[in-house]
């Protein structure tokens, strides 16, 4: 165990050297007579003092927080995918700031810390509720956590735009920013890490009492819910005041405790020490990357960017050897309804298709108020295209995830659960970057099918292993977005003042769509969702069993590859006309379920119908909630069906 210390402290020393060659001019002696004895005679000097030492000391700090909070996490729940990132703790933490820099900024620097813990708190608290206690230690606590990060990703997203004066610049902090100015996040930072050195004195008996379980422990004099509830809050506590003084940055919490295992932590003390180590190692050398990358780039790169170019690889190794055989199991999502609700809503839908119309088209706000009246000749003109462009898309996405459910046996598949959005999004904004706005409109549908099927691809390769089981499918699909996110953030990195008025794009938005454009995707959605019918008894028997499929004659990869192209096609002519958008294809054929659509058929049309019935909803709040400025349609949906589909995840649980 000594070796291991020692070279892992080697390393660190290494790294601090690296790190402090590439951060400044000045030589070893000139760094060291600074930092004994600090002087402002030159930019160097003054640099050095106030930028580099204080970004190196945040950069250990924030990476031994990280690492103790995943381990501690990790060791509480049993469970070795858990980490701040994948059960929520730093999106609602992040969420937390924002509403506090929303409400009240000024509080942010003094008491951001309690906004991130509360927020924290709360996100976990949901995702406890969602995976209940048997399935803590297993892949639902996962799940629901990726839930909880979509969800409150498209809040924060609507917070930023909607109040954009005060969060100008906060997207490089929340991106995860290292870069200091002075000493006092540092100062700021350290006494409230204290709570780690109490955590590994004293959580170690109670850590290892705990893997007993809990029967054993409390036999053993283990006060449980006292301890379990003081060291989660503890681990929080670190995760959300590291946020607050850096931004997110994923991953540490997740790859330091499974490196200090296999590397040989054993015991739950070394295990919380050495993980606090690794942390500092894994963290140090994605700062010291971002610093390559933005001398290289010229622009500054987020060193939360660079954590996730190092830690997605890194979940995909983990999930392929860490998920136990009970995470393979088949997931289900809810049951169908009964009959009746099946024949009333014969009645009931054209009636919400009809309201939800009238609502879009003639319910309209103004400076003086509300309107009800339908729209004049140039309102209309203005209007139609973007109610046409809404229902599209919404259909579009909505035949997407069910054709993706059905092909993969999984009842989570969407294209952005997958990946496959975040796929196409990177495709075009790489097309843009290579090709510029020349007939971008007519390279951005090809570029976002290729991005689509290159997702596809790797997803098909990566799960065979597991014969394409349900929760390792959406854990590479999480892996993959993360991975292609980071690609999308060095994009935007390197991006033109033309390629940044994308970025509403990227919220999904269709108050800039053309006429032309809405029409377009109305008749590329209606041919491909007519074309996926045609599939109807493939999608049934490949829904039921491969083998059933094959024993009745369908060729089940030549049918797979046709159908995952067509739901790369409809991904595709969404995402490129309408940027990515969230939950609408995942939700929408479970809608279509509840309402007691079982066969390809009936769930095909209904959960079109829903699609763009929820799209078109969202669409007209995001134009009149707070009206005279508009939410883009992608946060409106991804924030509405965010919450409907946690909603239906306790309701399952609890129900």
């Amino acid at each position: 165990m000594l070796r291991r210390y020692l070279l892992s402290l080697s390393l660190l020393a290494v790294l601090v050297l690296l790190y402090l060659q590439i951060s400044t001019p000045l030589s070893l002696s000139q760094q060291l007579a600074q930092a004994l004895a600090p002087s402002d005679d030159s930019l160097e000097n003054l640099t050095f003092s106030l930028a580099v030492l204080p970004r190196l000391l945040m950069a250990l700090l924030v990476g031994a927080a990280m690492g103790l909070s995943g381990s501690l996490l990790q060791q509480l729940t049993q469970n070795r995918l858990v980490s701040p990132m994948t059960i929520g703790v730093s999106s609602g933490a992040w969420v937390g700031l924002l509403c506090l820099s929303a409400v009240a900024p000024t509080l942010v620097t003094s008491h951001g810390e309690w906004a991130a813990l509360c927020g924290a708190v709360l996100a976990v608290g949901v995702v406890l509720l969602i995976a209940g206690r048997d399935g803590i230690a297993g892949l639902p606590m996962v799940l629901a956590g990726m839930a909880m990060n979509l969800l409150l990703g498209a809040v924060a997203a609507a917070i930023l735009l909607i109040d954009h004066q005060q969060s100008r610049g906060v997207s490089v902090w929340g991106a995860g920013d290292l870069g200091q100015i002075d000493w006092y996040f540092v100062s700021w930072l350290w006494p409230k890490l204290a709570v780690g050195a109490l955590l590994i004195m004293f959580a170690p008996r109670p850590l290892a009492l705990l893997q007993l379980g809990s029967r054993a422990a409390q036999a053993r004099g283990l006060n449980l819910w006292p301890v379990l509830l003081g060291l989660f809050l503890s681990a929080l506590w670190l995760s959300a005041v590291s946020i607050t003084a850096v931004g997110l940055i994923g991953f540490i919490g997740l790859i330091a405790p499974n490196l200090a295992r296999l590397l040989g932590a054993r015991t739950p003390r070394d295990e919380l020490l050495y993980s606090s180590l690794v942390g500092m190692l894994v963290l140090l050398g994605s700062d010291i990357l971002a610093l390559l990358l933005t001398n290289f780039l010229g622009d500054l790169v987020p060193t939360g960017a660079t954590a996730a170019l190092i830690g997605a690889p890194a979940l995909l190794w983990l999930l392929r050897r860490k998920l136990a055989a009970k995470d393979l199991r088949s997931l289900s999502l809810m049951g169908t309804s009964t009959r009746g609700l099946a024949v009333r809503l014969r009645w009931t839908l054209p009636l919400m298709v009809c309201l939800t119309l009238l609502l879009s088209l003639c319910v309209n706000r103004s400076l003086d108020g509300w309107l009800l009246e339908w729209p004049s000749s140039l309102v209309w003109s203005l209007r139609w295209p973007r109610v046409l462009t809404a229902v599209a898309a919404g259909s579009g996405l909505a035949v997407a995830g069910l054709l993706l459910q059905r092909l993969l046996r999984n009842p989570l598949a969407s294209p952005d659960i997958l990946g496959i959005t975040a796929g196409a999004a990177l495709a075009v904004m790489l097309i843009l970057l290579v090709a510029g706005n020349n007939l971008f409109w007519l390279k951005a549908p090809l570029a976002a099918f290729s991005g689509s099927m290159i997702v596809l691809g790797l997803l098909l390769v990566l799960g065979r292993r597991h014969d394409y089981a349900p929760g390792v499918m959406v854990l590479v699909g999480i892996a993959l977005g993360a991975l292609l996110n980071t690609g999308l953030q060095f994009c935007l990195v390197k991006a033109s003042g033309d390629s940044l008025a994308l970025l509403g794009w990227l919220a999904g938005s269709t108050y800039r769509v053309s006429a032309g454009q809405s029409v377009g995707l109305a008749v590329g959605v209606a041919l491909l969702s007519v074309l996926s019918l045609s599939f109807q008894r493939a999608l049934t028997l490949i829904s039921m069993d491969e083998g059933t499929a094959r024993s009745r004659g369908l060729e089940v990869r030549r049918v797979r590859l046709v159908l995952l192209v067509l739901a790369a096609l409809l991904c595709a002519l969404v995402t490129s006309l309408l940027g990515p958008v969230a939950f609408v294809g995942l939700l929408a054929p479970h809608m279509a379920a509840l309402f007691g659509a079982r066969r390809v058929v009936a769930q095909l049309w209904l959960a079109a119908v829903l699609g763009g019935l929820l799209m078109l909803i969202a669409d007209w709040l995001g134009r009149t909630m707070i009206f005279p400025l508009q939410v883009p349609v992608g946060i409106v949906a991804s924030v509405l069906c965010g919450l409907y589909f946690v909603y239906l995840l306790v309701r399952q649980r609890w129900l």
